[in-house]
Order: structure tokens, then sequence, then C-alpha cells
């Protein structure tokens, strides 16, 4: 199906399920998916339509995490009407307010404070050992994406022998450490940008369809060390500690687990996802048309290199990649 076809599929669609043939749709956002949604107005209320081809991004996933969240009390939207044959679905409008668009230095108390009590929420109310695993291979397939399009891809070095020692050295040490972590539910994008301010119940949570069982600090890492927002080292280790005592009160870890060893969870459990997104960006552009994602690899770039220069054992990782990304500018795309 064309995109004009399925432009057309999703307007018939809306006006069918609201009965107002002349009804329209305003592009709300995108996603690094295949997935978009649309939103309208009808009766006074907004609604989004979410458009997700079936055989791109089945949107069973998102409906079946949907109502898990729903029933653990947290705010994502509520379902209208759906047709999963086709993928369209009419949604609750959460609204446009982004975290990342109202975030300063006075509302970051407030919206990390609503923002961790969700995560709590997630990580002690939501069943997750069904979900798929954040295992070994999964662990290991997201860092590979690095090498591939960004050294390879957009820096148009091909590592050598020694090289890629590091590389799996690197990768071992961080696979490793999100292993030894208690186990959760795991949003995989929790972050300023899948947050929005509403009214009641803040913040409103999209972009769950892809939640698994995994470690504890991954959200909290996407959420603290945001790509598209950073904060003082000092004010993201405040907030990783005070996390770190309320999953001590909440059971979900045991006094064990110290200051020392949950930082370096968090550390090396980001430095996982930034490495993963360090490729994935420069792939949606070079592989999926999307150049969007490349203003923001500079900040992606520089938490690999900060957390990765604070552990000796990550030393050479570092070198290797600003050796090859020095001078570079990260945001343009190679010819």
């Amino acid at each position: 199906m064309t995109s004009h076809d399925r432009a057309a599929a999703r307007l018939a669609w809306a006006r069918q399920t609201l009965n107002d043939p002349t009804l329209t749709l305003d592009s709300a956002s995108a996603d690094a998916s295949f997935r978009s949604y649309w939103r309208t107005g009808h009766g006074g209320q907004s609604w989004i339509v979410m458009d997700s081809p079936p055989e791109r991004e089945d949107p069973r996933p998102w409906l079946a995490i949907g109502e898990r969240l729903a029933a653990a009390g947290l705010h994502v939207p509520k379902v209208q009407a759906r047709d999963l044959d086709q993928g369209f679905l009419l949604i609750e409008d959460l609204g446009s307010r982004l975290y990342l668009d109202v975030l300063d230095d006075t509302s970051a108390v407030r919206l990390y404070g609503d923002a961790m009590d969700a995560l709590l929420a997630m990580q002690t109310r939501v069943a997750a050992d069904d979900l798929p695993p954040f295992d070994h291979q999964v662990l290991v397939s997201g860092l590979e994406v690095m090498p591939e399009w960004f050294l390879q891809r957009h820096l148009g070095h091909t590592p050598d022998c020694g090289e890629w020692d590091v590389l799996e050295a690197a990768f071992d040490l961080i696979v490793r450490n999100a292993l030894a972590q208690p186990r959760c539910f795991v949003h995989r994008d929790f972050h300023s940008r899948n947050l929005l301010l509403t009214e009641a119940n803040n913040p409103g949570i999209v972009d769950f369809q892809g939640a698994l069982h995994g470690p504890v600090t991954y959200d909290l890492a996407s959420l603290l060390r945001d790509a598209y927002i950073a904060w003082p080292v000092a004010r993201v280790e405040a907030w990783v500690e005070s996390y770190r005592q309320r999953l001590l009160r909440a059971g979900v870890i045991d006094a064990a687990v110290d200051a020392t060893r949950f930082l370096r969870w968090f550390d090396l459990t980001g430095l996982h996802r930034h490495v993963r997104v360090l490729g994935q960006f420069y792939r949606l552009w070079y592989r999926d048309g999307k150049p969007g994602y490349l203003k923001d690899v500079p900040q992606v770039y520089r938490y690999v290199i900060e957390v990765a220069r604070r552990y000796p054992e990550l030393a050479d990782f570092a070198d290797l990649l600003e050796r090859h990304a020095q001078g570079r500018d990260l945001t343009r795309v190679a010819a």
C-alpha cells in the first residue's frame, strides 16, 4: 500500500469510527518505527488515531502492555476503538506537552519526582516474567549496531583485529553488568519524549510496546541520562541514589547493593543504551532515511565517552572511539 493509499484508509476509518464525514487528521507525531499518530477533534474532544501497519508494527503488543500499565494505575492512553486488521486505533489524546518541552531547573524536581513514582510503580506492580527477556542475545545485538553503523558506515572505518578485541571486551563488561542486576518490567524508552505533562496522574506514558523483562536500572538510565536533555553529573547521581533508597525500601534490591554498586549498574547500563543509540541514530538515517535524530548524536557520544572514562577497564574502548571520531562533525551524514 502506498503512503497515499494508507492516508486515505486512515482518514476513512477515522471518519467512520467517529461518524463524522467532515473530520480531518493532523500529524501529531511519528516515532523511530513505522508507527505514526494523528490528531483530530470531534464532539468537543480531541482524539489520536494511531496508525500501526500490522505487517511492520503489529499494534497488539502496544495494546497488551498498555492494559498492564493501566491496571497498575499508570497513565497510558485509553483505547476507544480498534481495527487490528488495518492497524488503526482511536485513543485518548494525552496532549502535546512533552516533558522535554517543559523541563528546566525549576520544574525538574517535580517532574522527575512524578516520573520516578511512575517508574517505581512499573517495577513493583507490573508483571514482567512472561515478557521477552532482555537477555544476552538482545544485549549483544543492541551493542553491535554501533560498530556497523557508526564506525563502519558513518566514519568509514572497519575495525582491525585488535580493535575488535577492544570492542568485544567492552561489550562483555557491559553485558555482564546488565545480567547481574535484578530483573523487572523495562519500558525501554522511558525518557522526556515519551512522557507527557498531564493534569492528573502525571506523567502520561507512551511508546511502551517494546517492553521487556530486564535490568532494574535500564529505565532509570533512560530517564536521567536522556539523549535529548542533560543534567549536571552531581544532580543525576543524587537522583540515582534517592531512587536506590526507594528500591531498597520496596524490597527490589537488598542492602548488599550499596551506592557504589548501584551507580556502576546505572552507569554501565546507560552506556549500553547509548552505545546502541549511537549506532541506531545513524541507521535511522542511512537505512531508513530519517535524519531527525542526527542533531542528538553529540549528546549521546558525550555520554558514551564520559561514562567509559570513569572506568579504567573501558579506557581502550573510549580511546578507540575518540581516535576515529576526533575532528568529525557527527551531525553531518557521510557522502
